[in-house]
């Protein structure tokens, strides 16, 4: 079967978190992603966070599937050639280079639309145009950048960054998103453009409802689905809300029974309006859900604390897995707080190819997170990671070199 992507070449410049899940995704679709690196020394998550000596890290193996690695010294001056052929085969150059770091290599836009007029260069950076463009992002600062750590966890505590890499994967997927519609778009005008995806946008991206909240805080003084109502103070801006779910239905996590020796015996617990009188009878407490005090949504928001609270007691006497069972039965939304061990050993995780195992001929089988993504007509197949320039000479024959040729460019150095 054929893939969505079959038959688009990426130049992938990229390295460490943001730029390679962009350029993983295109691969999983079909893709052939060309994987550009330093000979000797590669992308520096190849070493980074090591759990086995001299061998690539689960970082890296993680977040380069079904890639091709050639190694190019693009200093050398013969290297320089090898990449502008490169640029004259390829439909995408994706990189996430500090701010500059193409053009001062010599491959300026101008110059690639030179080499190829259809050449899509799409960017990860930090910031986009203004005061802050020129800065170096990672993860936890685009978060902070973005809205999201002022807005997570709790008032009486500091900000928080979640464990969600929403400034790097997060950034990956929407450029992926943002070289598809340019992909789509050049097949009705014939041109190359430039795509941009700042950190700092996508984590904000993400976090709209919090600008939504900015906004209704602005007007009203006051939300009345935060934990801060109705006893607490609001400032000016959107405060830390906890384990609120920040939309109309309100949510809280919960401890289930085990709670004291595991840290993830919670269950997540949503109040929806409409089976409101399920909840008040599978805890117990049938007459709220005619009692003027919790009958309506309305009326039930200044007693949160004391709704949840009486809901907890009930869970407390359920494992996660008990609760969820029950609470289904009813369509009581809810979730358990899964562990990553508990994910690692989801079979049904398994079966549908969200997590896979991988052989790798250094390191052995390990586990991955596969294509989040599914089409019924391009099944992924994730396969492992390239060794450091793997595949030089496999894509300089694709390029015309002769075996002859590439001897001569490795012993200068270019490749």
């Amino acid at each position: 079967m054929s893939k969505a992507l079959d038959g688009v070449r990426i130049l992938d410049f990229t390295h460490v978190q943001s730029g390679p899940t962009c350029t993983q995704l295109l691969a999983w679709f079909g893709a052939d992603v060309i994987k550009v690196e330093r000979a000797g020394a590669g992308d520096i998550t190849r070493e980074q966070l090591r759990d086995i000596p001299d061998v690539d890290s689960l970082y890296f193996t993680m977040l380069n599937h079904n890639k091709r690695s050639v190694t190019i010294d693009t200093k050398n001056p013969e290297g320089k050639q090898v990449l502008e052929a490169l640029i004259q085969k390829c439909d995408v150059l994706v990189e996430n280079f500090a701010p500059g770091a193409l053009d001062r290599m010599g491959f300026t836009w101008e110059r690639i639309q030179e080499l190829n007029p259809r050449m899509i260069v799409a960017s990860v950076k930090g910031f986009g145009p203004g005061p802050y463009e020129d800065c170096k992002v990672y993860e936890n600062v685009a978060q902070c950048a973005g809205g999201a750590a002022s807005t997570t966890g709790f008032d009486d505590g500091p900000p928080v960054v979640t464990g969600a890499q929403i400034g790097d994967s997060g950034t990956g997927l929407h450029l992926a998103l943002g070289i598809v519609t340019a992909l789509f778009q050049r097949t009705q005008t014939g041109r190359g453009q430039r795509v941009l995806a700042a950190m700092q946008d996508g984590v904000l991206n993400l976090c709209r409802v919090k600008l939504r909240d900015q906004q209704r805080l602005e007007r009203n003084g006051t939300m009345k689905e935060y934990p801060q109502y109705p006893n607490g103070t609001f400032g000016e801006a959107v405060p830390r809300a906890g384990n609120a779910s920040g939309g109309g239905q309100p949510g809280w996590i919960l401890k289930c029974k085990g709670w004291e020796t595991d840290p993830n015996a919670y269950i997540y617990f949503i109040t929806q309006a409409p089976v409101w009188a399920k909840i008040c009878n599978v805890i117990g407490k049938e007459e709220w859900a005619t009692h003027p005090d919790y009958a309506t949504p309305a009326a039930r928001l200044p007693h949160l604390k004391d709704i949840f609270a009486e809901i907890e007691r009930w869970t407390m006497t359920k494992t996660k897995f008990e609760a969820m069972q029950i609470l289904n039965k009813y369509d009581i939304p809810c979730g358990p707080i899964l562990s990553m061990k508990e994910i690692a050993e989801e079979p049904s995780l398994r079966k549908t190819g969200t997590i896979v195992e991988v052989d790798h001929p250094t390191r052995g089988k390990y586990l991955t997170v596969g294509n989040p993504i599914k089409l019924s007509d391009s099944p992924t197949e994730v396969k492992r990671s390239p060794l450091l320039g793997e595949h030089t000479d496999e894509v300089m024959a694709e390029l015309g070199y002769s075996p002859e040729q590439i001897s001569a460019l490795r012993t200068a150095g270019a490749i």
